[in-house]
C-alpha cells in the first residue's frame, strides 16, 4: 500500500485534476490502439512509440497525486486512491462517468467488488492528508 492515504473528501477535492488526466489517458490510449490496427510502418512504430511515452507521463502525474490508472481497455476511465475505511486498507474507486468518488472496494477485490463509501465517511469533511 501506498504512504498517501484519502478520505473520501480528499479524493473528491482531487476530482478536477484527475478527471483532466484521465480524459488525456483516455485520447492517449485510443490512438494507441487505432495505431496497432495499421500495417506496420516507421510512422506508426513512431505514433506507438510517442503514445506510449505519453501514457507513462501520465501515468506519473497520477502517481504523484496518489492514486493509479486500472482501465486497460481505455474505455471508461477508473482510478483507485488508497484508503483506510474500518480499519481495513481499501481502495476508493471512481469511475470518469461518475460526479463523486464514492464506493470503495478491497485490495484484491477490484471493480466487481465494490461497495458504497459508508454516509458517515462521506459526510466527513477532513481534507487533510493521513501519512503511515
Amino acid at each position: 500500500m501506498r504512504s498517501r492515504l484519502f478520505t473520501p473528501a480528499l479524493a473528491n477535492k482531487s476530482l478536477p485534476l484527475v478527471r483532466k488526466i484521465v480524459d488525456d489517458i483516455l485520447e492517449t490510449g485510443k490512438q494507441l490502439k487505432k495505431l496497432g490496427l495499421q500495417p506496420a510502418s516507421e510512422e506508426q512504430d513512431r505514433g506507438i512509440e510517442e503514445a506510449q511515452d505519453r501514457l507513462a507521463a501520465l501515468f506519473h502525474e497520477l502517481a504523484q497525486i496518489g492514486c493509479s490508472f486500472r482501465d486497460w481497455n481505455f474505455e471508461i476511465g477508473l482510478v483507485d486512491f488508497p484508503a483506510i475505511i474500518d480499519g481495513q486498507e481499501v481502495l476508493l474507486c471512481w469511475r470518469s462517468d461518475e460526479e463523486q468518488v464514492r464506493w470503495y472496494h478491497g485490495l484484491h477485490d477490484g471493480f466487481a467488488g465494490r461497495k458504497p463509501i459508508p454516509d458517515a465517511l462521506l459526510r466527513d469533511q477532513d481534507e487533510k492528508r493521513v501519512f503511515t
